[in-house]
């Protein structure tokens, strides 16, 4: 333990005991998987577990739910894959605000039929980048219906000693960066990614960040979501965005309509960074570009309100908003 940081203890609805064979026995070797971990004060077995948490660090919580027909198919997908994408787009959740993994809680709805062999499919993708990522697995809960898949997981962070990043510190002058490409994720990036949380951290911990999301919604959504936030406007340059290998791919197929640079903007689920910085530090990020994957400048931060295209003699137009839309309860 760092030296003046106290300790706090978190309860939470841990793997439960159920009347039902199948869940009994699932339990039992989920427990056989899962090695010691000193941040859990309280391990599976119980009703709860508790979680040590460091005091002076924040508590960041983040919270998907994964349903087969919408989020993947359960008919064309492993259950190894899916299990791995379900607990990497909250591991990305955390990356967004620079928070450090720490633990989390997995409960499924199963179908039915084949539920036991289902189960343990989907723990053999997710143990893998849960330990990856150092996160522990707190608990959970399962069960069986008669419906489809639905998949929750709640991933809980800390914050660095610099605190969390929001979308909202965005200034006039920065400048706005990517990690990555973009577009075509449905071809397989959208099950296979790695959510970007060491580069975030490393981010956090050697630059000043203004603003910092990630992309599950869509370039341009999300994009749209700091300015909303920040109260401010950012304007891109066209030839700047990183367009990916499957994206140009996705528009032959579909005979260019959309355009690769469409795609680019509106298919989601890319779960690269967007970052927000001073122009400077911006500058020499992009000179060390200090991770595997690249980071590109693509446009910058101004007064007026709005997602810009930067045009050919620098005059402002209005960039259309596309990408996934949450739909509310009706």
């Amino acid at each position: 333990m760092k030296a003046g940081y106290e300790r706090v203890t978190i309860t939470l609805v841990h793997l439960k005991g159920s009347r039902c064979l199948m869940e009994r026995e699932f339990i039992q070797w989920i427990r056989t998987q899962l090695p010691p971990d000193p941040r859990l004060l309280l391990g599976a077995g119980d009703d709860a577990a508790v979680l040590d948490l460091a005091q002076q660090a924040g508590c960041v919580v983040t919270s998907d739910l994964l349903m087969d027909q919408v989020d993947f198919l359960v008919d064309e997908c492993s259950p190894q894959r899916i299990g791995r994408k379900s607990l990497a787009v909250n591991l990305s959740d955390l990356a967004a605000m620079a928070a450090r993994p720490h633990s989390v809680v997995v409960s499924l709805a199963l179908p039915r039929r084949g539920a036991h062999a289902l189960a343990v499919g989907l723990y053999e993708g997710i143990l893998p980048l849960a330990r990856e990522f150092k996160a522990s697995i707190a608990g959970g809960d399962t069960n069986t219906w008669d419906g489809p898949l639905v998949i929750s997981i709640t991933a809980i962070g800390e914050t660095t000693g610099s605190g969390p990043v929001a979308r909202s510190g965005a200034r006039p002058g920065d400048t706005v960066l990517v990690t990555g490409d973009f577009g075509g994720s449905i071809l397989s990036k959208h099950l296979d990614f790695t959510p970007r949380v060491h580069e975030a951290l490393c981010l956090h911990r050697d630059y000043q960040l203004h603003a910092l999301t990630d992309v599950s919604d869509g370039l341009s959504v999300d994009l749209s979501h700091i300015v909303e936030e920040s109260g401010c406007g950012i304007v891109i340059n066209r030839d700047s965005i990183p367009i990916s290998e499957a994206a140009i791919q996705l528009a032959a197929q579909m005979g260019d309509a959309p355009s690769a640079l469409a795609h680019a903007l509106s298919d989601g689920e890319d779960f690269e960074l967007i970052i927000v910085m001073a122009a400077d530090a911006a500058e020499q990020l992009v000179q060390q570009q200090p991770f595997a994957v690249p980071v590109t400048p693509i446009g910058h931060v101004v007064e007026d309100t709005g997602l810009w295209w930067c045009g050919e003699h620098g005059d402002l137009m209005p960039l259309e908003i596309s990408g996934y839309e949450h739909r509310g309860v009706e």
